[in-house]
Order: C-alpha cells, then structure tokens, then sequence
C-alpha cells in the first residue's frame, strides 16, 4: 500500500506539472490517464489487461461504438475508461459512457477522466444502466490519503467486481448519510430535538411546549459539541500538517508573505493566511466553497463571510507583541468562561491572546457563534452589530 500512495503521489506531482500542456484527448491519453492505469495494475503495454478503442456496440441503437480503454481481468472486460482532454470538463460526456457500459453487462465499473479529475460509475439502481451519479470523485489536483485508499480497491491485483459494487454501495450510503446529518445540524427540527432529549433522559417532560422550549439549548449544544469535535480532530494533526493543507498555498509556499501590489503597506503574512485556512476547515460542511473570504488591511486582518466586510467572523492582528483575535459576537460571560477553558487569556478590547495561529482551533465555538450571526440578515437589516449592543 505504502509504495502504491508514493507513486500515486508522483503522478500526482507529474499531472499538475504537465497537464496544462496536454490540449489534446491523445496527449492526455498518452501522458495522464495510461500513466495511472499503469499504476493501478493495468499495464498499457499487456493487451490481456488494456484494449485501447475496444466495441461497445449497443445492440439495435448504436453500431461502432468504441470506448477508449477497456480493463480486463480473468480474460474479462471489467472496467470501461473513457478520455477527454486535460482542459475539458468531463460532466458533459456521461451519456457516452453510459452507452458503452449499458452495451457490456459484464462491465461493472465506468470511469470518465481528463487526467486530472477522475469519475467512477456503476450500477447500484438498476443493473446493468450506469448510474446517473457517480460513486466516487477524485481530483489529482486535491489528491488526500483517503482518496489514495479508495483508489487502492482498483489495483489490478485488489480488482473484484462484487467489492466494487459492495464499496460503490457504502460510498453511495456514506453520501446519502452524511447529507441526511449534515440537514439535521442545520435545521434543527423537533424530531431532533425529541431525540436528544430521549437520549438526555428527559422522556417524561417531552410535551410540545417542553421541545419548543428547549430548542435553543439544542441548536446551541449541536454548534458547541461539533466545536469540540473539529478541536479534537485538529488538535492531533501536527503543526506542519496543518501549514501545508491551505488552499491558498497552492502556489505561494506557507512561509512567504504576500504584498499586495496595489498598497505595499499590505502585506499578508504566513500566520494571517493559517488563520483564514483554520476557520475554512471549522466551518467546511456548513459554508459553500468559497463563502469565507480573508481580507487584509493596513491595520488587520479579516475574515469574512461572502465577502462581505460588514460580516466579518473575526479580525487578527498579529503585529503586536501578542498576537489577538477579535469576533462579531460579544464575549458574553458565558464566552469568556468557554475561553479560559480553552487556556486562553483576553486581553484588552476583549481581543483574545493567540501565541500562534494554531490556537484558533480551540475557539471554534466562537467561529460557529460568529458564522450563526453573519448568516442572519435581520442583524444586518437593523445595522447593529452584537458587540456593539452587548460587549
């Protein structure tokens, strides 16, 4: 396994670094997607593995129809791939490969890729029709250890048709389950809130006005344990781990500062882009991609939600002697106990003293606080800010 993810991240490095000049669906065959298949097993140089432009006739519909690649194993096509050039996007072709699959019933698995993103189909509502959804996408762009682990179970040697279906299937539930949780934090309904007073022992007092009730106090709980969760969670990835995660690094390395060339007086530093990168993976899940922008300024650094300066979830200023994070929220007195728990002190203004931009995983619950009230328009509306009305 270990020598299958090191070359796995070769390509990886291989992909972003050629890539671009592959313009052509030949060049991407020749130079990113046979590559990988050579690293799963399927050497393009064995015809018994690999038939490039193999028939996928559709009996009565469509003659010479020919996929790019066809996988075999036990002498059996077991895998259909189908290419398209590095630059094109690959969720206009699903219906071509869908041919291809619905023509072969002994192929269970379909996979359509540019030679960065890969998609992979099978059959889990009806069989023998390629789903319309694929089952599992990976971006060699965004390569994790999880995505490696999953690609593992399509090495040549690790290929079994009922695996693949039985994985495609957990993945597919995985989705579905996540979704179905993921609604049930947003939105919380009064099946929830019954269901955690059941399991709060509270089933004796579970009368309509009782729920109403204690609404609040579960909306609250649910954003205060999944803070203690994400803390948990960050709080054993070593520190360099966390550096070299930032989406914003993926050209800058993370200890270089960035000066803004309109106003040399800007410059954002290694730390002001860490912070940003933590309160995305706080919130990743209850945000769309690109919903929390950083904004530096001359005097700090900001980061907020849509973009919008009004509403900031948090301002850092890191050029003082010690470093402080402010947020849109009051520090009520239940806050600041939340903060001396976490062994963090307040300091003047109510800006809490970080060392190192690390220690803003511990304040995640102030991050969910903060995002709660930026989503609220009706704050907006009256132009009042909750640190200015209580704080």
């Amino acid at each position: 396994m270990q020598g299958f993810k090191e070359r796995l991240l070769h390509h990886v490095e291989h992909v972003k670094s050629v890539g671009p000049h592959c313009s052509t669906e030949e060049t991407t065959k020749q130079a990113l997607i046979l590559p990988f298949l050579d690293i799963l097993g399927f050497s393009p140089f064995d015809p018994t593995r690999v038939k490039a432009e193999y028939t996928a006739d559709l009996p009565g519909l469509k003659t010479n129809e020919r996929v790019d690649y066809a996988l075999f194993s036990d002498a059996h096509p077991v895998m259909f791939v189908e290419a398209k050039p590095f630059t094109e996007k690959i969720t206009n072709h699903t219906g071509q490969l869908a041919r291809y699959f619905n023509a072969t019933p002994g192929v269970t698995i379909a996979a359509i890729s540019n030679g960065r993103e890969w998609r992979f189909y099978t059959d889990l509502k009806q069989q023998n029709i390629m789903d319309s959804d694929p089952f599992l996408v990976v971006d060699f762009h965004d390569l994790s250890d999880t995505d490696s682990e999953q690609l593992y179970h399509f090495r040549y040697d690790q290929f079994h048709p009922e695996s693949l279906r039985t994985f495609a299937e957990d993945r597919m539930l995985l989705s579905i389950f996540q979704d179905a949780i993921e609604s049930c934090l947003r939105e919380v309904d009064q099946d929830f809130v019954r269901l955690i007073a059941i399991r709060a022992n509270l089933a004796p007092k579970l009368t309509a006005k009782f729920l109403e009730s204690i609404t609040p106090l579960v909306k609250q709980s649910v954003a205060g344990a999944m803070g203690n969760m994400v803390v948990n969670g960050l709080n054993t990835l070593p520190a360099t781990q966390v550096e070299n995660k930032s989406a914003d690094l993926s050209v800058v390395e993370i200890d270089e500062d960035l000066v803004d060339p309109a106003n040399p007086k800007i410059v954002t530093t290694a730390a002001e882009r860490k912070i940003s990168y933590i309160v995305r993976e706080v919130l990743s899940g209850l945000v769309e991609p690109g919903e929390i922008v950083g904004k530096d300024t001359e005097s700090y650094y900001s980061v907020l939600y849509q973009g919008k300066v009004n509403r900031w979830i948090l301002r850092y200023q890191g050029d003082k002697q010690r470093p402080t994070v402010q947020f849109i929220v009051a520090l009520t007195e239940e806050r600041k106990e939340a903060v001396k728990q976490a062994g963090l002190e307040i300091g003047s203004g109510n800006g809490i003293i970080i060392s190192k931009p690390e220690h803003l995983m511990k304040l995640s619950r102030l991050i969910f606080d903060s995002l709660t009230f930026c989503k609220d328009d009706e704050n907006f509306r009256k132009k009042v800010i909750e640190s200015d009305v209580t704080g």
